[in-house]
């Protein structure tokens, strides 16, 4: 049946594209819709409701926000990263550290402890979680993960200077 049907309809598809030839119809008109366009009533533009211009337009509800997290503290230093040499071991709180991870060692702050870490050299910041001791070398403030060196641009230098913003 849908062979026939398609055979058929493309029989008069080719047909139409014949020089001179009329366009077919797809229904001719019959007496059932000749009386239906009869007894139809013209549509007026007062039977049509439309929104009021000045009303609010409805808008779907906001989450909430929660409030911005307070500065407790601040300090400026150096920072560097640790990372492929240190993946699998545990660190001073007990979590393996994993790649990608945005947490870092800091020598007092508890474990933690969320502080946002802004590169002084390129402007951009992370929140990392204190969860190690450290850094051992030199008056360095803070180690960052490699995750979190990472974000901040800082990969490549080994080291930046760089504010702390604890926060709670």
């Amino acid at each position: 049946m849908r062979t026939r049907h398609f055979a058929l309809v493309l029989g008069a598809a080719a047909l139409a594209c014949l020089p001179g030839a009329r366009p077919v119809l797809a229904q001719e008109p019959t007496d059932a819709l000749l009386q239906l366009t009869a007894m139809a009533q013209p549509l007026q533009l007062e039977d049509l409701e439309a929104p009021a211009l000045d009303a609010p337009i409805p808008q779907a509800p906001r989450p909430a926000q929660k409030p911005a997290p307070r500065i407790t503290a601040t300090q400026r230093g150096e920072a560097s990263w640790y990372g492929p040499g240190f993946f699998g071991n545990r660190t001073a709180s007990g979590e393996v550290l994993r790649p990608g991870t945005l947490t870092a060692a800091h020598r007092t702050l508890p474990f933690g402890t969320k502080v946002r870490v802004t590169n002084l050299w390129n402007g951009r910041s992370a929140v990392v979680r204190i969860n190690d001791r450290g850094p051992f070398s030199g008056a360095r403030l803070i180690d960052l993960a490699h995750g979190a060196a990472q974000e901040l641009g800082l990969v490549a230098s080994g080291t930046a200077q760089v504010k702390l913003e604890v926060l709670q």
